[in-house]
């Protein structure tokens, strides 16, 4: 083989490589839009759930999926009406419910009634037993708001503009002692798990490690073990009062619950699940992951399509 069939044979490599990349790229494009619009429409359906509080309802926002690291649950109610799991949508085109059928145009979308019934099953499995019987699923469409109907499996679907009145039409079937129980408890049992953080991110934003410390032996001018430098302190400073931290050092850190999620009495806005807006801070990490894939994809199409043709050339 000659040194241009072998330039060749490079060159078709590296387009069919510069293929693949670009495949990869549109896909992830495509992924983040579709979350963007998910997004917005999670947004619409919080606001409108956020006027049943007045009626005794508490609310949870993006919560943890119970048995499902990756995936969360967009709200959970809990009111005198019972649990109620929210899986919001942001759908367009036509959308009906005929014949106990959830369609979208010409497609039956019984994967999400079938979702939603998940959601509900993975809600009730931390609850109490007698408790259980009263958790229903919710599909809450953002951009179909005068829709309701319910599905032969009965999953109720709801307009933004209809589903609190659905929910208020419900028979009461908890007292408030008994709301205050639970929305305590899934406030503990759905606390969003921390989003493991991509390598690449983790390897731009560690900090560079410092020059190692070159040890001395003991005695050495201009330099005071630490026995002795705290000896010093406390001599100046007198004892640390009980059992706290030292003067002059940092406290453990105080893992609490996050805004929106507290699970105390649940008398304030917090408890109410008003702040939403905190309780994303996962979903933002995740399209800041998203969108550095993004870039270092972009980056190196650039650099397969202009430079790597002409290396060594």
């Amino acid at each position: 083989m000659g040194a241009g069939d072998g330039a060749a044979e490079q060159a078709k490599r590296t387009a069919e490589r510069v293929q693949r990349l670009k495949r990869r790229l549109d896909q992830a494009e495509h992924a983040t839009k579709a979350w963007d619009e998910g997004a917005v429409g999670e947004q619409i359906v919080a606001e409108r759930l956020g006027t049943l509080v007045p009626h005794g309802w508490f609310l949870l926002h993006d919560m943890h999926w119970p048995g499902r690291p990756k995936a969360n649950l967009d709200h959970v109610l809990v009111g005198p009406g019972g649990v109620i799991v929210v899986d919001a949508k942001n759908w367009t085109g036509e959308v009906s419910v005929a014949s106990g059928v959830l369609w979208q145009g010409r497609f039956a979308r019984t994967q999400s009634v079938e979702c939603a019934l998940a959601q509900c099953a993975a809600v009730a499995s931390v609850m109490a037993p007698r408790h259980r019987r009263f958790v229903r699923p919710l599909i809450c469409l953002a951009g179909q708001p005068d829709l309701f109907g319910i599905t032969s499996s009965d999953v109720a679907v709801a307009g933004s503009d209809r589903v609190v009145a659905a929910v208020l039409a419900l028979p009461t079937v908890l007292d408030e002692q008994d709301v205050a129980t639970l929305h305590a408890r899934l406030g503990e049992e759905l606390m969003q798990e921390p989003v493991a953080e991509s390598p690449v991110v983790r390897a731009l934003t560690s900090k560079p490690a410092g020059p190692p410390r070159v040890a001395q032996p003991p005695g050495t001018p201009g330099r005071q073990s630490r026995q002795t430098r705290a000896a010093g302190r406390s001599a100046v400073d007198g004892p640390a009062p009980g059992n706290g931290p030292a003067p002059g050092r940092p406290g453990p850190r105080n893992f609490g619950p996050r805004v929106g999620r507290t699970a105390g009495a649940g008398t304030g806005s917090t408890g109410h699940g008003a702040g939403y807006g905190a309780g994303r801070k996962s979903r933002a990490q995740q399209q800041a992951t998203s969108m550095t894939h993004l870039m270092f994809l972009a980056a190196f199409v650039v650099f397969a399509v202009y430079v790597l043709p002409y290396w060594g050339g």
